[in-house]
């Protein structure tokens, strides 16, 4: 039996694996001619991901150990004959270049990856629990041209992409669940050209405006069958999964055999974890050389093409993930809606299961009868937070800390193995004791951006820097791009939302080789000077500014940068929200009152257990300790009641001074328990377009504007 193969995707019906066994399946290598047989002896250990169904013929990748071979039909499949080959002989699409492809992104090539961003968290143990992407694939129209016009083709391409990825991510315990695809068969929904910036954009603004209000998910690509400009192959922004306006990308169909395009998009939903480029300055470690295809986050792609993801990737993984990046992807999906049915080993307890650990090789789990898909005996649960030794946790176990000053814990309910899905603080509350803003679960301010650019010791530079410099409307200064591709100049009122300017930290940036210094120099009416500095990235023409301020950014009082201008916060509605929770706790992003520990959901009007109705209860330590302190003093008064029994004549004095010690201390606990929830206490913080100048040979430029210019 060929062991450690697996169906890459949940819910599709795949060969199984028994099928690989059966002699008589024609494989072609080279010109070579093999059978695969009973007899996988001969062969090294093996992983491989096979897509088939009933009316499509297997086809998949099969590592073994130093080489990767592709498996698909022969051209004339009747015969049941297949090809398999080595990965770098796969077939590319007129045009395209054989020797690697330049991938663009929105991204920063840093050095040691952004560890240190945004100082100390609360850590969540992120990296343990399992993290599920909800994802959507669109297909343009050119790209349902390109399969020759067949909707039913175009699908189980992409899912045959889908499950690739899912593949790849496994190795970092995050699943990617496909729950929909959608093919633009008549016309595109969006403008879909050769320039990948506008094509990312206007897809981005299609997703949310569009398809997320009527298909709830977590992100969305694009797969075209239009060649971009240049060496582009995809494009995605940085940092922004689960966030309404940015978690997406694009990627071109670039290959003949989709294992092409998977690896595009897996490095794409890399950059929207926040992954950087394993650039060799970061000496990332991958145990694929690049003879054998390299690491998925390499900056350029070629053949064979990458599997694995590089040390590098899983620390940038696990600093975006302590950042409060990705808030979306702890709850399970919606087994009902992944695509292509269900399936028994496919990870997923969907329906007539009670459990589900995968494949029989690959199932580790001692509460679930991989086989059949059933609990074992005596076992109560097998997955999830709130299930230990097979048994669910008690209501009340913190199942999933506070990340940061924006997320909120969740607690078991007693009730289900899973721990509730993630919530954390509504849009525009404040955090970082009010030096910031709450936004799609993270506190983001100048302050934390300037330590990320330019290391501990930075801060934000006074705001005659930021209106001086960014009024300029050039790629030094600016608040963006506009619709046409030219920079945008900041009014004043946003101008906090343009270019970070800071001062103080390290001598250049620390964000990568590609980063330059941009230095300006400001006379005051009252004399001196201050000095500016802003970040430059050498990123090319059509890459947006990594050096802008980052939506959510505090910029005023009660004013926050969304859109590249300074908004007041009263637009997300969180003081609305806040007041239905009686001042007693905290509106989260369902907009629903998180109490504080001796109050009871939904408004925190009536004592309880804290927590909300999104969260689970919170675990009263206090109550128990005075439940068993009431215990302890009951016994006493049993124990002395008894002896008194027995002893009544001789210890009659002795009963009236028992009586009194017990009175004395039962009022003792009664004095120290709180009379009412008043009593209790918060634990909650209240021009025409200007082409970019070529880089630099030094890391730094200089700017000296005279008392009223720049």
């Amino acid at each position: 039996m060929m062991k450690n193969c697996w169906p890459c995707q949940a819910g599709s019906n795949f060969i199984e694996k028994n099928s690989w066994t059966v002699s008589g399946i024609l494989l072609h290598v080279g010109q070579q001619t093999h059978l695969l047989s009973k007899n996988m002896s001969l062969f090294p250990p093996i992983r491989c991901c096979v897509n088939a169904t009933d009316s499509v013929l297997p086809r998949g990748f099969v590592a073994l150990e130093d080489k990767t071979f592709v498996l698909e039909p022969a051209f004339n499949p009747d015969n049941g004959t297949h090809w398999i080959y080595r990965g770098e002989n796969l077939n590319l699409a007129p045009g395209s270049c054989g020797h690697g492809f330049n991938v663009s992104h929105f991204v920063l090539d840093t050095v040691g990856g952004p560890a240190h961003a945004f100082g100390t968290r609360h850590k969540r143990h992120a990296q343990r629990a399992t993290k599920y992407v909800e994802l959507i694939i669109v297909a343009d129209n050119r790209e349902f041209q390109k399969q020759g016009k067949d909707v039913e083709k175009v699908k189980q391409r992409l899912a045959e992409i889908a499950n690739y990825v899912d593949k790849f991510y496994r190795a970092l315990n995050i699943r990617v669940a496909l729950v929909g695809l959608e093919v633009w068969s008549d016309v595109d929904r969006c403008s879909v050209t050769q320039d990948p910036f506008t094509t990312l954009h206007e897809f981005l603004d299609w997703r949310k405006l569009k398809l997320l209000p009527h298909r709830p998910h977590d992100n969305a690509q694009l797969v075209s069958g239009v060649y971009f400009q240049g060496t582009t192959i995809g494009m995605a922004p940085i940092m922004s999964m689960c966030t309404a306006e940015q978690s997406g990308g694009i990627v071109m169909d670039h290959s003949d055999n989709p294992l092409g395009a998977a690896v595009t998009l897996a490095h794409e939903l890399g950059h929207n974890f926040g992954m950087n480029h394993d650039t060799p300055e970061r000496g990332c470690g991958c145990r694929m050389t690049v003879d054998r295809g390299g690491c998925i986050m390499t900056p350029s792609t070629g053949y064979p093409f990458p599997t694995v993801f590089s040390s590098c990737s899983k620390k940038d993984l696990a600093a975006s993930l302590e950042k409060g990046v990705g808030m979306c992807l702890f709850n399970m999906p919606e087994v009902k809606v992944l695509y292509g049915g269900q399936k028994c080993g496919n990870g997923y307890v969907e329906e007539d299961e009670e459990c589900d650990c995968g494949e029989l090789e690959e199932c580790m789990n001692p509460c679930c009868n991989a086989t059949t898909c059933t609990l074992k005996d005596g076992a109560v649960c097998a997955h999830g937070q709130c299930c230990e030794d097979c048994q669910l946790k008690p209501a009340g176990t913190p199942c999933r800390d506070a990340s940061n000053s924006c997320d909120l814990p969740e607690f078991c309910t007693g009730a289900n193995p899973h721990c509730p899905a993630n919530v954390y603080l509504h849009d525009g509350h404040a955090c970082h004791n009010v030096d910031g803003y709450c936004y799609n679960g993270v506190c983001q301010t100048h302050e934390q951006q300037c330590i990320t650019l330019w290391g501990p010791g930075a801060k934000p530079a006074p705001e005659i820097c930021f209106r001086r410099v960014n009024s300029a409307g050039d790629p030094y200064g600016n608040c963006g791009k506009d619709p046409k591709g030219s920079f945008a100049r900041c009014e004043a009122r946003d101008a906090s939302c343009g270019k970070i300017q800071c001062q103080g930290g390290a001598n250049r940036p620390v964000i990568g080789t590609n980063a330059v210094s941009i230095e300006t120099n400001i006379p005051l009416q009252e004399g001196g000077r201050i000095l500016c500095r802003g970040t430059h990235v050498y990123l090319g023409d059509d890459m947006p500014d990594p050096g802008l301020v980052l939506a959510g950014t505090k910029c005023g009082e009660n004013m926050m940068c969304l859109n590249r201008r300074c908004q007041n916060v009263s637009v997300f509605g969180v003081h609305e929200c806040s007041v239905k929770c009686s001042g007693r706790g905290v509106c989260n992003n369902n907009k629903n009152c998180h109490c504080e520990a001796h109050w009871s959901p939904p408004f925190c009007d009536k004592s309880g257990f804290g927590g909300s109705m999104d969260s689970g209860p919170m675990r009263l330590a206090e109550s128990r300790s005075l439940t068993v302190g009431i215990l302890v003093a009951l016994l006493s008064l049993l124990a002395g009641g008894l002896i008194i029994c027995l002893k009544r004549k001789t210890l009659a004095g002795l009963l009236f001074s028992s009586k009194k010690n017990t009175l004395e201390k039962l009022r003792s606990v009664g004095q120290n328990r709180p009379s009412s929830p008043n009593q209790m206490h918060s634990g909650f913080l209240a021009s025409p377009a200007r082409q970019t100048p070529p880089r630099p040979q030094s890391t730094s430029i200089y700017k000296v504007c005279p008392p009223l210019a720049c």
